[in-house]
């Protein structure tokens, strides 16, 4: 099999999608009969902070960071049951994923998938005014229901950081896995090889692990510098595993 018929992607359903009962449509779109593409993976996530801001990274900073995170999350569009606050992350695997995916989805702004694009799935999103504390206008955000990798470097971290090697299928794996020898603990953004107070186990012996997070938790606990963030690596296998506040 072909490099491009193993190409994935990521596709976040978001939570206005499942608050505009979009859902049914959205994986009508990506069907195996009208696409070609297959599901790898899926599961339903309450989507912790820790994952919020790791997918978000790149705009850490920005004016609209802390409305996005609301809105991945699903406060925005749930704020009253918690219950209803959650994302379909969905892995799918064939012939050109990345590019069939995103013409599926249209233009990232709405307003611009309406007129460009009238028809795709972002044509039914919104864009929001964000006000200050004192409540003047400061910018825009973005409810376009859908996320979508943008190239394939995009979607191997997105992979890596929503799903663990054992919520794939093995021979859908595309990524390189190594089996982890050591115990791995997490409390408040740090990663230890011992347990301390507070700290749970995320990573035990045996378990099969992404090769680039191993590398990245060698390189943390030994104080070199790493490649990724101990959250990026920890996201995952935080995911659903409490009930969480702001």
């Amino acid at each position: 099999m072909t490099t491009e018929n193993l190409e994935q992607s990521l596709v976040l359903i978001k939570p206005d999608a499942l608050k505009n009962s979009l859902t049914g449509y959205i994986l009508s779109q990506f069907s195996e009969f009208h696409t070609g593409l297959r599901f790898a993976a899926l599961k339903v996530v309450s989507v912790n902070r820790v994952l919020a801001e790791e997918h978000y990274a790149e705009h850490k900073g920005k004016f609209f960071f802390p409305s996005l995170l609301e809105y991945i999350r699903g406060y925005l569009h749930y704020p009253e049951d918690p219950r209803k606050r959650r994302v379909i992350a969905i892995v799918y695997q064939g012939p050109k994923a990345i590019r069939s995916i995103r013409d599926i989805c249209g233009p990232t702004n709405p307003h611009d998938a309406r007129v460009q694009r009238p028809g795709c799935i972002r044509a039914l999103g919104t864009v929001v005014p964000i006000k200050d504390e004192k409540g003047d206008f400061i910018g825009d955000r973005v409810d376009n229901l859908i996320h979508a990798s943008a190239n394939p470097e995009d979607a191997q971290r997105e992979i890596k950081l929503w799903f663990k090697p054992t919520d794939i299928p093995a021979p859908m794996r595309q990524y390189p896995t190594e089996i982890n020898e050591e115990f791995y603990y997490y409390k408040e953004n740090g990663v230890f090889t011992e347990h301390r107070p507070g700290s749970f186990c995320f990573i035990s012996p045996g378990d099969l692990v992404w090769k680039s997070d191993l590398d990245a938790l060698r390189q943390i606990v030994s104080g070199s510098s790493a490649q990724l963030t101990a959250n990026a690596v920890v996201a995952k296998y935080l995911i659903n595993k409490e009930s969480e506040n702001r």
